[in-house]
């Protein structure tokens, strides 16, 4: 029973010297300045440095009277008593062993004093009201800086120190002029240790408060960057499915290419067959490996509330669409409600699958941005071929009534900026000033950035020259 017994005060035993270590080290974050308004990010330390005067000069004066210690001794008590709370705006744990420290030596030296020829109940004691305002200072700052057990530990040590100076020291003897007995002092342990629990508790609560509200920033900058991750990884997922469908085409063909191939020679030798026969076997064995990653990461059925195809097309086996498609897809914005025009300038020579591809969701992004948050405006749809790339314009105007709720996922120029990104180009958005809004962007002929990484320098003018254009605007 003995050995049970002791076993089970082992962790409070390791709980109070874990406390005791805690009380032990100096160490805690001073108490921070206000956030806003800038001109009182002080306010808190200079309210308390402040309250350390008052409580200090208090001191002096309470300690030199009420309790008799003289001039030195009452007078460099007081002024600790104020430097512990200044103290503890950045060292709580040393002003907490200061204030206390204090308070015990001016109670045993009071009590010295046998004979009070005061008059009846005789002065607060072992806390003065001064010494108890300190300590309450220094209790409070400390629990807002430290964690709990800190302060619980530092309020319990306090209270036992309490109860050793009153219940079992006693205080000190009283014997007033021709009488004996009577009260030898006002007791304020009680009420003390009252007191120290309440600022404890407040403290404490405090401190929960604001770390709750730290953790709920934190989680919410890190919701809003995992949110911004997924959007580009769910953008460039979309962008992938699409382009596997133009490899997959280009597969195809190179099979077809090597089956057809022997047939275009005349007499073609044994070596030449095995190795076209190797490539269609190479081939068909990507296609089909290909096609297995399309059935994973092709949509089975996309929403588009604006029947223009937005995201991955309303049919999952549909082949992916070209600039062949612009004119339906016009069409389609037309029945939508936008008054949509087109105009094609410069000689269209023939362009890279993804590039179309690429030109193609742009244009039909812009306009589903158009639809949902400019109903009633003008759009101009403007096509550029240069020799070294493709230029895509899509300008709106005011729209002539609110714009409802959006039911988009609300990251399409994300996906325009990966686009463009993707195969070396680049984009511009921008509002107008009769308060529209413009997308501009090139894409290089066959998806390949220049070697600096920019527009060719004709080109890129153009573009620049375009948006500049922009603000000056009344109509697309």
């Amino acid at each position: 029973m003995r050995a049970l017994a002791s076993l089970s005060f082992m962790p409070v035993l390791s709980l109070l010297r874990e406390i005791l270590a805690e009380l032990a080290v100096p160490a805690a974050a001073p108490l921070p300045p206000l956030s806003r308004p800038r001109w009182l990010r002080r306010l808190p330390h200079a309210v308390v440095c402040l309250a350390a005067l008052g409580v200090g000069l208090a001191a002096m004066d309470e300690l030199t009277s009420s309790y008799r210690l003289g001039f030195p001794l009452g007078t460099g008590s007081g002024f600790v008593l104020g430097a512990a709370i200044v103290l503890a705006l950045w060292r709580p744990v040393p002003a907490w062993w200061l204030s206390l420290g204090t308070t015990v030596v001016a109670a045993v030296v009071a009590r010295a004093h046998t004979e009070w020829v005061i008059p009846a109940p005789g002065p607060d004691w072992p806390w003065s009201t001064s010494a108890m305002l300190a300590q309450a200072f220094v209790l409070f700052l400390l629990a807002l800086r430290l964690p709990t057990r800190v302060a619980v530990g530092a309020l319990a040590l306090t209270g036992l120190v309490t109860y050793v100076l009153q219940g079992l020291a006693g205080g000190p003897a009283y014997r007033s002029t021709g009488m004996l007995g009577g009260p030898s002092y006002s007791p304020t342990g009680t009420l003390a240790v009252v007191v120290f629990t309440a600022v404890v508790l407040l403290g404490t609560a405090l401190r929960g408060r604001r770390e709750a509200r730290t953790q709920l920033v934190e989680q919410a900058s890190l919701t809003a960057e995992e949110r911004a991750r997924r959007t580009l990884l769910e953008e460039r997922s979309r962008i992938a499915r699409e382009l596997h469908d133009v490899v997959a085409h280009h597969m195809s063909v190179i099979s077809i290419q090597a089956q057809v191939a022997p047939h275009l020679v005349e007499n073609p030798t044994q070596e030449l067959k095995e190795n076209l026969e190797g490539i269609r076997q190479n081939a068909l064995e990507a296609l089909t490996e290909l096609r297995r990653v399309l059935g994973v990461l092709r949509s089975e059925n996309p929403d588009d509330p604006y029947g223009l195809g937005a995201g991955a097309g309303a049919a999952p086996d549909a082949p992916q669409p070209t600039l062949d498609r612009l004119d339906a897809l016009v069409e389609n914005t037309r029945a939508a409600g936008l008054d949509v025009t087109t105009e094609i300038t410069g000689e269209q020579l023939p362009l890279a699958p993804g590039v179309e591809l690429s030109a193609y969701r742009i244009i039909q992004e812009a306009l589903s941005n158009a639809l949902r948050h400019a109903p009633g405006s003008a759009v101009k749809v403007e096509l550029w071929h240069f020799p070294r790339g493709l230029q895509v314009r899509v300008v709106n105007s005011r729209p002539e009534r609110p714009a409802p709720p959006s039911p988009g996922a609300g990251h399409g120029l994300l996906g325009m900026r990966e686009r463009v990104a993707m195969l070396g180009g680049t984009l511009v958005t921008s509002e107008t000033s009769c308060g529209g809004f413009a997308v501009a962007a090139f894409l290089p002929r066959n998806g390949i950035a220049s070697p600096d990484g920019a527009a060719p320098a004709h080109d890129a003018a153009r573009t620049d020259d375009t948006i500049a254009g922009l603000p000056g605007e009344e109509t697309p």
